[in-house]
């Protein structure tokens, strides 16, 4: 065999094939294209190219194929003939196309057309879209967070702590109008795979953003298409095998209002020239447990699905929406009106959809924003605020000075409208990623800080800061209100106890933590009680001082 092998090349190489032995052509194609069809058979299945002749991968695919065949045909056939020389060519030609097309689809040439793909309403008012936020329903998890809430729920669960992990996506979801982070399990390896198929994936984990209750939802019957399941039920080859041509982009894992998991699949397209202009142009969705699956064009996607743009995708074309404004040489140049988003971004929960949001900021990388985006990742509805400030790194620097003694980090903020202000939240995490402490920083003014072992006191410190540096705060005033006290219960919230409380003749709940009021405890229906709150116009209050008749 060796010595056929060097007679082949050193046959090649002299441009002489006639010395040697070779097989009839037909047999030797014959061979070639079974070995091919093995060749393409298995690393179709391990690869899982779309066979698509818009995808890159797809191309160099072809490319690699080509050269193969041409290869074994010329070594079966003892040749170089005309078949083996079209291959090659063949695979030239796809080459140089790949090289073109991606070289014409860059942004030199379609600079303007880049800048649209992503529209921002510039019109769009923070105050009506931002109703002045009520302490109990701000999410204070992040993922590295819920990633430690989650570790620590599985540890208890004695059955599953065994046989399953937990994936660490933890994808931010909404909920029932909550915003939440919701995980699936996956098989801890092949054996465990293999003894527990039958039955599939038990269930998966769901983080409430704002409470920091975790939870292991079991399933009636279990996720059988998960991304550790193998051969026919993985969820990439369950995908590839009914969408064969479907370019997808990153999946993720969501629960509909009934809490069935499906995976949600973004389907994508270059929209500018042959490789450029990566958009989202629909998705479909599995669902996990049964492995049914439909296609859904963009502008049909079910209202309950959250995240179908993925989040590098959106900041992607935000760049280019900053960068090319003004053409392309003006990004070289002057660079007159050029933004760019700040290095990082979280989630906002706006109208039960969830928003990607990050400010923007100059290129010159002065510490501070010129404004804010919020981009939905369901239709890619995009508003920009004109609100100028302190850019998120800043913000998170002012906060963990607030509490250095303490060496807390601080987690990426979110933007919300405290009393009428913008401002940043952050929660203050210790070095075991669990949340410590609270933090509300002005977006205007990042040195009016305040931090809080609740977010209740932190909200309250935070106004009264507010105040003391001559900021006004609308739509919250100052109520001292003396009633009696016709229901009330206690509960532990973040480690902390809460007394939840109506007074007679109302229907709004008033909550007052433990740490107001050592008599707390003792409180009765029947009792008359002055109270003091900050009214939200929320249908409850937290109350920041109490007094007994």
């Amino acid at each position: 065999m060796k010595q056929k092998i060097y007679d082949f090349f050193h046959s090649f190489k002299n441009n002489s094939f006639q010395s040697i032995k070779h097989q009839p052509s037909s047999k030797a194609l014959l061979k070639s294209c079974l070995i091919m069809i093995i060749i393409i058979g298995i690393s179709e299945y391990l690869m899982l190219v779309p066979l698509n002749l818009k995808s890159p991968v797809f191309i160099i695919y072809i490319v690699c194929n080509l050269m193969i065949f041409g290869t074994l045909y010329s070594f079966l056939q003892m040749k170089f003939n005309k078949i083996s020389k079209y291959c090659f060519v063949l695979a030239g030609l796809f080459i140089v196309y790949l090289g073109v097309g991606t070289f014409y689809s860059q942004p030199y040439f379609h600079a303007k057309s880049y800048q649209t793909q992503l529209t921002l309403n510039k019109k769009a008012d923070f105050y009506k879209d931002n109703k002045t936020i009520s302490y109990q329903s701000i999410p204070v998890v992040d993922r590295e967070s819920a990633i430690k809430l989650g570790d620590r729920k599985m540890g208890q669960m004695v059955n599953y702590v065994s046989q399953f992990d937990v994936d660490e996506s933890y994808d931010q979801i909404n909920y029932q109008n909550k915003p939440v982070r919701v995980t699936p399990l996956e098989y801890s390896d092949l054996i465990k795979w293999f003894t527990n198929r039958k039955e599939g994936l038990p269930g998966y984990i769901s983080v409430d953003m704002v409470s920091q209750e975790s939870k292991v939802i079991k399933l009636k019957e279990g996720m059988k298409y998960s991304k550790s399941d193998h051969f026919s039920r993985k969820i990439e080859r369950h995908l590839r095998k009914n969408y064969p041509t479907k370019m997808f982009d990153e999946l993720a894992f969501e629960i509909d209002e009934q809490g069935t998991p499906y995976w949600i699949a973004p389907v994508y397209d270059y929209q500018i020239g042959p490789f450029g202009g990566k958009d989202i142009v629909g998705a479909v969705l599995v669902n996990a447990v049964n492995g049914k699956h439909q296609y859904y064009n963009i502008d049909k996607i079910p209202n309950w699905v959250d995240r179908v743009y993925p989040a590098k995708l959106i900041i992607n074309q935000l760049e280019n929406y900053g960068k090319y404004g003004k053409g392309y040489l003006n990004t070289l140049l002057s660079q007159k009106g050029v933004l760019q988003p700040t290095d990082g971004y979280n989630y906002l929960a706006l109208n039960d959809d969830v928003y990607l949001y990050t400010g923007l900021t100059s290129v010159s990388k002065d510490a501070s924003n010129v404004g804010f985006a919020l981009i939905n990742l369901r239709t890619k509805e995009g508003k920009y605020y004109n609100i100028s400030g302190a850019e998120e790194y800043s913000a998170m620097s002012s906060a963990e000075g607030k509490v250095q003694n303490l060496h807390y980090d601080a987690t990426f903020p979110i933007l919300i409208n405290a009393g009428g202000e913008p401002t940043y939240f952050l929660s203050l995490k210790d070095s075991s990623n669990l949340v410590k402490q609270y933090a509300f920083v002005s977006v205007k003014n990042y040195q009016i800080v305040a931090t809080g072992s609740t977010v209740a006191e932190a909200e309250k410190a935070y106004y009264a800061t507010l105040g003391d540096n001559g900021k006004t705060h609308t739509k919250t005033k100052k109520v001292k209100l003396t009633g009696t006290v016709s229901q009330i219960t206690a509960a532990v919230k973040e480690g902390n106890s809460y007394y939840y409380f109506k007074l007679e003749g109302s229907d709004t709940v008033y909550i007052a933590p433990i740490s107001i009021s050592d008599h707390l405890p003792l409180l009765q229906s029947g009792q008359q009680v002055t109270i003091h709150f900050l009214d939200t116009s929320s249908s409850s209050q937290v109350v920041s001082e109490i007094e007994y008749q």
